[in-house]
């Protein structure tokens, strides 16, 4: 299939110069659809509310969000697909939504380097995102996989598209320093039976590492900088236990 846009809910077949000016100001979510259900779905209504609140001082309906996802499933004519809605504001609140195919999950462990950065306004989905990117290009140039941030005080944070949690054993640990917090990684808290959110700023000391987003939701990691993780089964499958109990919802 070929990607296509939709403006609150009708098929854009072309592109206003006032649109790509608006939008640059804005926020989204990004999901991957499978048989027309999305994991997290009710997370992702929810962030798409927080944020249209915060940023716009609207509401966002979960009903009008999902009425412009049906619409995308059904001009698409299948249930298999990535989407993207954002939020943005001309003289009125608008939802547009980037349809494109499904994106199949990494298949191999990444290897991260990590770079002092904070990203502005975290906790936003926000389409400010030049500096995810750049650090992206600059860990992969530098021979790496991907970029991983820490702080100024050393604590790590997140990757360039994805969260990041560590495990001890069967302890599965979330940093805690300002970060996005992801609909995959809040998928995860909900289905493990316990875990730990605490400061992360010494990677060699954990037994494994995993990134998780909407396209991955337990990429293992190889290395940050020169600390290796060599598999280790036992909180994969733990992660893979908690995942299991939390079923995609119907759009």
């Amino acid at each position: 299939m070929t990607d296509f846009l939709l403006l609150d809910g009708a098929l854009l077949r072309a592109v206003d110069p006032v649109l790509l000016r608006a939008t640059t100001f804005g926020h989204f979510t990004s999901l991957q659809v499978r048989d027309g259900r999305v994991d997290g779905l009710d997370l992702h209504f929810d962030r798409l509310d927080r944020s249209t609140r915060e940023v716009f001082d609207e509401p966002m309906p979960a009903d009008r969000v999902r009425t412009d996802l049906r619409a995308a499933v059904d001009e698409a004519g299948s249930g298999d697909l990535s989407i993207r809605v954002n939020v943005f504001a001309t003289t009125r609140l608008h939802l547009l939504v980037r349809v494109g195919p499904p994106v199949a999950p990494t298949t191999d462990p990444v290897r991260l380097v990590t770079y002092e950065h904070e990203r502005a306004v975290p906790h936003l989905k926000h389409t400010g995102t030049f500096d995810l990117t750049y650090y992206a290009h600059k860990a992969k140039k530098e021979g790496y996989d991907d970029a991983l941030f820490r702080t100024r005080t050393g604590e790590i944070s997140e990757a360039s598209i994805w969260n990041i949690c560590f495990a001890r054993g069967t302890e599965i640990v979330f940093p805690s320093a300002p970060i996005l917090q992801g609909i995959r990684q809040q998928i995860l808290q909900r289905g493990l039976p316990t875990y730990t959110t605490a400061p992360v700023t010494a990677p060699e000391l954990y037994d494994a590492a995993y990134l998780t987003n909407s396209i991955d939701p337990a990429l293992p990691v190889a290395s940050i900088n020169d600390t290796t993780y060599e598999p280790h089964p036992e909180s994969a499958d733990l992660i893979a236990r908690a995942y299991a109990t939390q079923l995609p919802q119907t759009i």
